[in-house]
């Protein structure tokens, strides 16, 4: 029985995907996923992807958000860093590690050489079916790229990270809301409308 609900539950997931009209959008403009279109309507809304930025794309596989960015960043640095691998993006520099382990963000760090103009984040843990649990895990990654943005983001610089409304979300919006002099959120179109994400845009740092 769980197996034909999983098959069942897979092809419903496979029709929605061909009736997306932004899944087949992506498909004939080449982006590697539908979520491309998201960071292009959230730079249409906050114009926050300039041509020098040093832009740190988290959670990036399969590359969707770099993709965008490379087209956007011509005289600045952009790195991409996923747990998974991710097959090469021209002008974009992969770290294949965990964002969350100190050795990565050491790596982060060196490559850089400075503080980073801007930090975008797509990020999501993998889901259980348990909407609260998946909205709390989703959310502490929201919550831990902030805390990392306080101390390596430029003072005037910009975060975009996923996040999902439900629980631990006020958290999060207090803590960015704390460090951050402008916070503010925003769904783009191209998110499911049934999904519960959005968007948390975060500049200029406050003073420590």
């Amino acid at each position: 029985m769980k197996k034909t609900k999983r098959a069942k539950k897979s092809r419903t997931w496979v029709i929605k995907q061909h009736r997306d009209q932004f899944f087949k959008k992506a498909k004939v403009l080449g982006y590697r996923s539908r979520a491309a279109f998201k960071l292009l309507e959230l730079n249409k809304k906050f114009n926050f992807i300039k041509s020098n930025s040093n832009l740190l794309d988290i959670g990036a596989t399969p590359g969707g958000w770099s993709q965008v960015a490379s087209k956007m960043v011509i005289r600045g640095k952009i790195l991409a860093v996923d747990i998974l691998p991710m097959e090469k993006i021209k002008n974009v520099n992969f770290i294949n590690g965990d964002f969350l382990e100190e050795t990565t963000q050491q790596q982060i760090k060196n490559i850089f050489q400075k503080k980073i103009d801007v930090i975008i984040s797509d990020m999501a843990e993998n889901t259980t079916g348990n909407k609260s649990i998946d909205s709390i895990r989703t959310n502490n990654l929201c919550a831990e790229v902030i805390k990392f943005s306080i101390n390596h983001l430029d003072i005037n610089g910009v975060l975009v990270c996923k996040l999902f409304m439900g629980d631990d979300f006020i958290l999060v919006k207090d803590l960015a809301k704390k460090n951050f002099k402008t916070v503010e959120f925003f769904k783009p179109e191209s998110s499911r409308s049934e999904s519960k994400e959005t968007y948390i845009f975060c500049s200029t740092l406050k003073s420590l």
